[in-house]
C-alpha cells in the first residue's frame, strides 16, 4: 500500500477479533499496515471518552466498529470515535460497519417518526470520508450519504462456502425470500447458482413482530429450500416461512441470514424448525448447535485493500 493504513478497533470490544483477522489477511499482501487500538473510558454517569492509542496523522484509517453493541451505544461511540480520528488529523476516515444499525428505519412509515438511517448517515458524513458495510436492509440507504458508501454483498462468499462444505444443501434447491423486499437478494443468489425461479413470501402483520398470515408465491413442492434474508431478529417471519414451506410440500429447509441478532429465544426456535441455520460473523456469534457461522473477514479485508489502493470493488461480486 502506498499510503500508511491503520485498522482500528476497540481492544476490549467484540470487534477486536474481527479486526485482527482482517489485519492478518492484509499484512500478508502489504507491509505498510498497522493494527491500532481504541480505548474507551467509561465514567460513572454514563459518559464515555474514546482514545485512539495509535498515531493516525496523515494515515488512511479504517475503523471497524462493534456491531454487537446496543444500538444507542453503537451510535454514540461511532460519533465520538469519528470525531477523534478527524481531530487527530487522519488523512482519510473509513467507517467499517459490518452491520449497519438503524437501517430498518429507512423511511417515514408513520406520522411524526424519524428516518433513523438518514440520521446515522448525516452524522457519518460530518466526519468520515467513506463507509464500508454489508447487506444493507435497504440498498437505497446508500443514497442517504453524501460521501461514498460501499454495500458488500455476501452471496458469492456464502455460495462458495456451501459448495465446499455443504453441497447437499444445494441439491434440488430453490431460493426463497421471506418477503418482497428481499426478492432482489434472493434473485442474486439464484442467478449465481444458475437457477431461474425464486419463491417469495407474503406476510400480513396484526402488530409489529406478529405475523397473522403467510403465503408463498412460487412452487416448493418436492424441493429443498434455502431462505435468504439480511437479518435474523426474533425469527418469527422465518419460522412462519418454514412452516408454510412444509405445508406446501417442501423437503429440507435451510436459511442464511447475514446479520444474526437472535433476540430472546430465537436460536432455540429456529434450530428446532430448520435443518440448518447459517449466519455470518458481522455480529459476533456464540457457538450454538444447529447454527453455522460463515466468515466475511476475507470479503471485508479485500474491500479495505481495494479502497485503500483505489481499485474497483465490483470484481468482488462478478
Amino acid at each position: 500500500m502506498e499510503e500508511r493504513c491503520i485498522i482500528l478497533a476497540e481492544r476490549q470490544g467484540n470487534a477486536w477479533n474481527f479486526a485482527y483477522s482482517v489485519y492478518e489477511k492484509l499484512k500478508n499482501k502489504e507491509d505498510n499496515i498497522v493494527l491500532g487500538e481504541i480505548e474507551i473510558k467509561r465514567f460513572n454517569d454514563g459518559e464515555i471518552k474514546p482514545k485512539i492509542k495509535e498515531n493516525v496523522r496523515k494515515a488512511n484509517c479504517f475503523f471497524i466498529h462493534d456491531s454487537s453493541k446496543p444500538a444507542a451505544e453503537w451510535f454514540l461511540e461511532l460519533a465520538l470515535i469519528n470525531e477523534a480520528m478527524r481531530n487527530s488529523s487522519a488523512k482519510e476516515i473509513t467507517d467499517v460497519l459490518p452491520y449497519f444499525r438503524f437501517a430498518r428505519q429507512d423511511r417515514k412509515d408513520e406520522s411524526r417518526t424519524s428516518i433513523n438511517a438518514k440520521v446515522v448517515a448525516n452524522m457519518i458524513d460530518l466526519y468520515a470520508n467513506r463507509v464500508i458495510t454489508s447487506e444493507l436492509h435497504s440498498p437505497q440507504i446508500q443514497g442517504f450519504f453524501k460521501n461514498p458508501a460501499d454495500n458488500l454483498y455476501a452471496f458469492p462468499v456464502v455460495i462458495d462456502y456451501l459448495k465446499e462444505k455443504h453441497p447437499e444443501v444445494l441439491e434440488n434447491i430453490v431460493i426463497a425470500s421471506p418477503d418482497a423486499g428481499g426478492a432482489v437478494r434472493a434473485r442474486a443468489f439464484a442467478s449465481r447458482l444458475e437457477i431461474e425461479e425464486i419463491v417469495v413470501g407474503y406476510k400480513v402483520r396484526k402488530t409489529a413482530g406478529e405475523v397473522a398470515e403467510f403465503r408463498l408465491l412460487g412452487d416448493v413442492s418436492g424441493k429443498n429450500v434455502l431462505i435468504v434474508d439480511d437479518i435474523i431478529d426474533s425469527g418469527k417471519t422465518l419460522i412462519s416461512a418454514a412452516n408454510r414451506i412444509e405445508l406446501d410440500g417442501g423437503k429440507q429447509v435451510y436459511t442464511y441470514c447475514t446479520h444474526g441478532i437472535f433476540s430472546g429465544d430465537a436460536r432455540e426456535k429456529l434450530t428446532s424448525c430448520f435443518d440448518n441455520v447459517f449466519v455470518s460473523d458481522t455480529i459476533p456469534q456464540p457457538v450454538y448447535s444447529g447454527i453455522e457461522v460463515i466468515s466475511l473477514v476475507d470479503l471485508f479485508a479485500e474491500a479495505i485493500y481495494r479502497v485503500n489502493n483505489g481499485e474497483p470493488l465490483s470484481q468482488l461480486f462478478e
